[in-house]
């Protein structure tokens, strides 16, 4: 649930974002976007809702990863998809909280979201994931790949298991029919290492989430060290950074561990950080499909080398220094090693000691004043030298030889200053037909909230957002108990909140207002802040928290289930009192 405020950017900002992230020779020019595929449960920094919420429901133009992944590929035709469930609706459960019930229901829930992809919105899946950072069922696996077969979809990829090397690795080398069906071994933050057992079965190895660190140069230090070490340690041919952008409240976990920060659609406010510069040095300069050469591997003092090719003479060389200090991922433990000041001499033979000349792109991480972020200097030229050349290297510095002119530092004019959330802030919810099924900044933590025209109201309640889910998601997290959307802004302490609201359940329901509300992600079970509840059994209650436990009023109110009431929560620190001896 990371890209939630992108989608309510005006443009041009919005197209400006995403050209930086998948445009050709401009960014970071991707070329792999992973999406959950939304399940109705909380997966870190919020919901994402399911293509079906319940057993005959299907609608594919709910969220926003389709239309993120509709705006890759106008950037980017090439650009490969792959989706990922974190939580499954709860029908699929049948009770439990587990995916696995019945295999083939939840193959067929995944292949229907492989299908609508291709039928509502012409996009190809390339790759599809089974449980994110959770179990996965052997049958399951084997259950998902006739599902697709029979459905026609043998281009379809399975990458297992995204979570550790182990079990899955062993568990592919002691069953042959789930080695021949996983074509890809996907591994979480695996620190640069991988285990004997995925490297003899002989399958593609991922780093399928990593980096996830703070996006200032330390994270930018991080993902040049891992992009490179990735294959050099662990033989993996690709590494997918969550998240691809801080699209999310910043005091949500994991604030502003994108690869660029656009957290501000109510200003238009964004900043292209360091990882989308350090991504291009990889990015820009080669492709899918290109190979990596057998010599790849570590500077004497410290640092690292990768070269690359497409087979038909181009030549890419990455080389990092990054310093232990400088580029420290949130995960795992990064054991301490030394970078100091060296020379590095690179022969070029066989083909490759025809190539005249070498394009070369710096980036230097690090004080301010000697810093610089994919600086394109000029061309290293080869003719006379018999293929060899030496390069200075300092530490925390990255530098891209290619043979590749295509390269580009792409630029826009600055976008607007950043903004508080607005003082004063209301939405009626009066949109005809909604272009995203989600409101502008709410935020779901627990429960699915959607636009809904209410045909039968013809006063002022006939839009309304309606929270949608009436059972409990096959959790990834701790959701709630309650249903939950923030907005807003975390500093606000003197506010009034309004809304009108409607019980749809009768005796059982309930609604509340909140104001001052603490936290959300994966910790909004502990949210604290004011609650004001109100219940269809004619009570009404103020809490400290969304559990309910801590309770500052209680009694009886009028209220009723099936009507509408306007709900008033006014929030004032209170001023010191000076106590007079």
């Amino acid at each position: 649930a990371t890209s939630r405020l992108l989608v309510n950017y005006p443009e041009p900002y919005r197209s400006q974002i995403l050209d930086y992230l998948f445009k050709p020779n401009f960014g970071a020019s991707l070329h792999i976007l992973k999406v959950e595929i939304g399940g109705d449960g909380q997966t870190t920094d919020g919901t994402e809702p399911s293509h079906m919420h319940y057993a005959l429901d299907e609608n594919y133009f709910r969220g926003y990863e389709w239309w993120l992944m509709k705006e890759a590929k106008k950037r980017n035709p090439n650009i490969i998809l792959m989706g990922l469930p974190w939580s499954f609706p709860g029908w699929l459960g049948k009770g439990f909280n587990w995916p696995y019930v019945n295999l083939q229901l939840t193959a067929y829930y995944v292949m229907t979201w492989i299908v609508g992809a291709k039928h509502y919105h012409d996009l190809d899946i390339d790759y599809i994931g089974i449980w994110n950072e959770r179990s996965f069922d052997i049958n399951y696996i084997k259950v998902l790949r006739r599902m697709l077969n029979y459905q026609g979809l043998h281009r379809v990829k399975i990458i297992a298991s995204d979570n550790l090397w182990e079990p899955i690795s062993a568990s592919m080398l002691l069953d042959t029919e789930l080695l021949n069906v996983i074509d890809v071994i996907g591994a979480h933050y695996p620190g640069t290492r991988t285990v004997r057992d995925a490297r003899l079965t002989k399958k593609k190895l991922w780093s399928s989430e990593d980096f996830s660190t703070l996006n200032n140069d330390v994270g930018a230090g991080c993902l040049g060290r891992i992009l490179n070490q990735n294959y050099i340690n662990g033989y993996m041919t690709a590494t997918i950074a969550w998240n691809l952008v801080a699209s999310y409240y910043e005091q949500l976990p994991y604030g502003r561990c994108g690869l660029m920060t656009a957290q501000e659609p109510w200003s238009g406010h964004y900043a292209v950080e360091p990882p989308i510069w350090v991504a291009a040095h990889t990015t820009q300069f080669t492709q899918p499909g290109w190979y990596y050469l057998k010599t790849v591997g570590h500077l004497e003092k410290g640092g690292s080398y990768v070269a690359l090719t497409d087979g038909l003479g181009n030549l890419t060389i990455i080389v990092e220094t990054m310093s232990h200090k400088h580029s420290r991922c949130i995960r795992p433990f990064l054991p301490y090693f030394n970078v100091s000041h060296q020379f590095a001499t690179f022969l070029l033979k066989g083909s490759f000691s025809e190539i005249p000349e070498l394009q070369v792109w710096y980036t230097r991480l690090g004080k301010p004043s000697k810093r610089f972020l994919f600086k394109q200097l000029d061309s290293l030229w080869l003719l006379d030298s018999g293929g060899a050349f030496t390069l200075e290297l300092q530490e925390d510095e990255l530098f891209t030889l290619t043979t590749l002119t295509t390269g580009g530092k792409g630029s826009c004019p600055p976008p607007p200053e950043s903004q508080p959330f607005p003082q004063v802030y209301d939405d009626d919810f009066d949109v005809d037909y909604p272009f995203f099924s989600e409101a502008p900044n709410f935020a779901d933590q627990t429960g699915v909230f959607e636009y809904f025209t209410n045909i039968e109201d013809p006063g002022e309640h006939r839009f309304t957002l309606r929270q949608v889910l009436n059972q409990r998601p096959i959790t990834w997290a701790a959701d709630a108990y309650n249903t939950i959307s923030v907005i807003g802004d975390y500093k606000w302490s003197n506010l009034t909140v309004r809304c009108d609201v409607y019980i749809e359940t009768p005796e059982k329901g309930g609604v509340f207002i909140a104001g001052r509300v603490n936290k959300g992600g994966v910790l909004i079970r502990s949210a604290r802040g004011v609650f004001f509840w109100i219940f269809a059994n004619g009570t009404y209650r103020v809490t400290g928290d969304l559990a309910g436990w801590i309770i500052y009023a209680l009694g009886h109110v009028d209220v009723t289930a099936k009507r509408w009431y306007t709900l008033t929560l006014i929030i004032k620190v209170a001023g010191r009192k000076k106590r007079i001896p």
